[in-house]
């Protein structure tokens, strides 16, 4: 490990699951994954298929770390195991239909929503919109860990979230309230600014803590300060995942049109066409900033969480708070939520000189070049 980074304990089950729950006792534990056929949890074959490396630690960590004494320990019940189909995409709603190692079929609504009091989602897609949702209309409590690895397990989930949570609130504290945010980005010898309006809401914070009593979900690793702008106007580029690099028309709080920079044109030709029979998925329903100092994973949810790096997100924002539901969206599959992270190793080909925070009409450079501006270095001392 990079020595510009703090040494972080052994990752530690026990400790991880007592500091994000605070288990009152007696409390039923699930673990959830996703397969692309959720049959193959059948006697925990997927196990044999190293296609699936995300479930395999979900069963090595969390399921045997259970069995193994972590239930005693932590003085909890069951840590029963299910499998449901993947989605195929980011916060998409999940089938009812799910499986047990013993081969049963089973209700997701009726057999282990209102049976846990604790649900762990390890999945290869975030599951943490619908569960959000799930949770508040069940009463349980759970976290999301999708896309887990050796890196995140080692980093982010062995941090101490007390810590998290303290430095979060002090960057929370410090940004909360804010009218507006400037982005400034520079690619390809181009220049661009999105502006999005935070109308002086109170910015939230995903800190790891779920501690009850209200239902609740944890979006793990955790450690970011995050918005539900109420409007953007503006441009900024994007990567595509085929490594296309497209320009986004932003206006009434939504990407308009997408033109291609450099790379495949069928790439930028699909998502106008998405975004004209499908006006919503263009809608930025987030802003967040990372507030963690952690080594890149390779993974979205880890990375998002780095102290310098920003994204925003379009599509569903109802569990952040925002009104974007499933049934606003022309077409089910769409109704997604998809971060677009920007930093040095997601978005090599793009820099951000400054970002802006408007506030009480002082104007305030709380990011440089993927780096916290001195602002945000003194709210963290």
């Amino acid at each position: 490990m990079s020595s510009a980074y703090p040494q972080f304990p052994e990752f530690s089950l026990s400790r991880l699951l007592t500091t994000v729950f605070a288990p009152k006792g007696g409390e039923r534990v699930a673990i959830l994954i996703d397969l692309p056929d959720p049959r193959g949890v059948r006697d925990f074959a997927f196990l044999s298929d190293p296609a699936f490396p995300i479930q395999r630690k979900a069963y090595e960590v969390f399921y045997e770390g259970l069995k193994n004494g972590g239930l005693a320990e932590l003085n909890f019940k069951g840590g029963d195991f299910f499998a449901y189909e993947i989605t195929g995409g980011s916060n998409l709603d999940m089938s009812d239909e799910a499986y047990a190692p013993s081969g049963a079929k089973l209700s997701l609504a009726k057999d282990v929503y209102p049976n846990y009091d604790l649900i762990l989602c390890v999945s290869t897609y975030s599951a943490t919109a619908p569960l959000t949702a799930f949770a508040k209309q069940y009463g349980f409590r759970g976290a999301t860990l999708h896309g887990l690895n050796d890196i995140i397990l080692q980093t982010g989930l062995a941090v101490d979230y007390n810590e998290v949570s303290r430095q979060a609130e002090k960057l929370r504290l410090g940004m909360t309230k804010a009218d507006r945010f400037e982005i400034d980005y520079e690619f390809a010898g181009r220049k661009a600014t999105l502006v999005l309006e935070t109308a002086k809401q109170e910015a939230q914070k995903s800190h790891g803590l779920c501690r009850g009593p209200e239902a609740d979900i944890a979006n793990l690793p955790a450690g970011e300060i995050y918005y539900v702008p109420a409007g953007a106007e503006g441009q900024f580029p994007m990567c595509y995942e085929d490594g296309t690099l497209g320009l986004m028309d932003v206006s009434g709080g939504r990407i308009k049109k997408a033109t291609l920079i450099q790379g495949n044109a069928e790439t930028i030709e699909e998502h106008n066409a998405k975004l004209q029979s499908d006006p919503v998925t263009g809608e930025l329903g987030e802003l967040g900033f990372g507030t963690q100092v952690l080594p890149v994973s390779g993974r979205d949810i880890q990375d998002e969480k780095v102290l310098g790096t920003l994204h925003v997100a379009t599509g569903r924002s109802d569990h952040l708070g925002g009104k974007l539901t499933p049934d606003k969206f022309a077409v089910a599959k769409n109704a997604t939520h998809d971060d677009i992270l920007f930093s040095p190793e997601k978005t090599p080909g793009v820099v951000i000189p400054e970002v802006r925070m408007v506030r009480d009409g002082k104007t305030v450079v709380v990011i440089e070049n993927f780096r916290p501006a001195p602002y945000l270095q003194a709210l963290l001392n």
